[in-house]
């Protein structure tokens, strides 16, 4: 059972709203950015569709792997994804992960909310990962 625990993250990416879409929901893309460092993505996988499902692959300094998977609720390109998110394949409980994309000129905010997380020190982590992962999509069209 869920604790309803919540973060928001946000950041402004130089690029349009068009590109930085992409680069969230192409594999080849966030194979390039994905992951708070030292973390990379060594494999990702997307079916952008209602009902689709998504793997990525986070390798670790250590040799291991965490694996992030889950399904689109919402993929209303280039504004919004709604899915759910689960990390290994063993986890019975998902939270749920809102990206909206919002143009700011010639630039895009981006703004992820991330729900339903199981604890606080989980939240905390996600945090980290998520402002790592601006880190890498900011380094990606810099």
């Amino acid at each position: 059972m869920s604790s309803g625990i919540a973060l928001v993250a946000r950041r402004t990416i130089r690029a349009d709203i068009h590109r930085v879409f992409d680069a969230w929901t192409q594999p080849a893309q966030l194979r390039a950015w994905w992951g708070p460092r030292p973390v990379t993505c060594s494999d990702a996988e997307v079916d952008l569709r209602v009902g689709g499902q998504f793997r990525i692959v986070n390798a670790l300094p250590d040799g291991g792997t965490v694996t992030i998977h889950g399904e689109f609720r919402v993929v209303e390109p280039p504004r919004k994804l709604v899915y759910t998110w689960r990390m290994d394949e063993g986890m019975l409980e998902s939270s749920l992960v809102t990206v909206t994309f919002e143009p700011r000129g010639e630039s895009t905010e981006v703004v992820v909310v991330h729900e339903d997380i199981p604890a606080e020190p989980v939240r905390e982590s996600h945090e980290n990962g998520w402002r790592g992962c601006f880190d890498g999509l900011e380094r990606h069209f810099a």
